[in-house]
């Protein structure tokens, strides 16, 4: 190749870098980035290493465990509000407008092992987070009054303003998917919450999880009735 052809070659390949970070702006380089991983639908998701956890830096999207069993598709809202079985949906029942951003919502009964049969709903080495495991995640970013904003996108993208505190230090991006309600089926707050199920359960209705909000800066331990529809993140084994 002759110094005009390797010049030639060179400034394409610098367009072609250039183009791949502006695709990719909500994932910028970043010391805690970790690589990506796949689901059993094919799905590819960033991960994030923050302290001594590997988490997913995005919610997931997934429609089958791991083994290949389909998880039940809920539209109806009467047929949701009445399930104490697996089920996913998107929000409002649409996947090409929210589904891609925010992933699914899922009920707490597809991922507590007695009522799924035992399966794993996230690919395989990861799994649903403890409450325990949220709190680990919450008490390194200097406790849960100031976790939320660390944890939360920045900017009003995805979160309604004011998306208070927001700087996604830790580079867990998380995104207001919003959830479906366990008395009705109906769908809300998209923009404004995000919760995550955990694996804990409280008692025979209520299940911990973690939620955020954008008017807040905390990160919020508690509890919900396990009929309602969240969202998921998954950490490594």
């Amino acid at each position: 190749m002759n110094l005009k052809g390797l010049a030639f070659f060179l400034i394409i390949m610098l367009m072609l870098a250039t183009v791949a970070c502006q695709n990719d702006e909500s994932y910028p380089a970043d010391e805690n980035e970790s690589g990506l991983v796949a689901d059993v639908d094919g799905n590819v998701y960033h991960t994030v290493t923050i302290g001594s956890q590997v988490w997913m830096a995005e919610n997931l999207i997934v429609t089958h465990f791991s083994n290949g069993d389909p998880i039940p598709n809920i539209t109806e809202n009467t047929d949701w509000a009445a399930l104490t079985t697996p089920a996913y949906c998107f929000y409002e029942n649409n996947s090409s407008t929210y589904g891609i951003v925010y992933g699914a919502l899922y009920n707490w009964y597809t991922v507590d092992p007695a009522s799924n049969g035992n399966k794993n709903i996230c690919p395989d080495g990861w799994h649903i987070p403890t409450e325990a495991e949220w709190t680990t995640l919450t008490t390194y970013l200097g406790g849960s009054s100031v976790a939320g904003g660390k944890m939360k996108e920045a900017g009003t993208s995805h979160w309604s303003a004011p998306n208070t505190g927001a700087n996604n230090s830790s580079a867990f991006t998380a995104l207001p998917g919003g959830y479906r309600a366990y008395t009705n089926g109906t769908f809300d707050n998209i923009g404004i919450f995000a919760h995550w199920w955990s694996s804990t359960q409280a008692d025979a209705s209520l299940a911990w999880g973690e939620g955020l909000f954008t008017m807040e800066n905390p990160a919020n331990h508690s509890t919900s009735m396990k009929k309602n529809g969240f969202s998921i993140r998954c950490v490594k084994d």
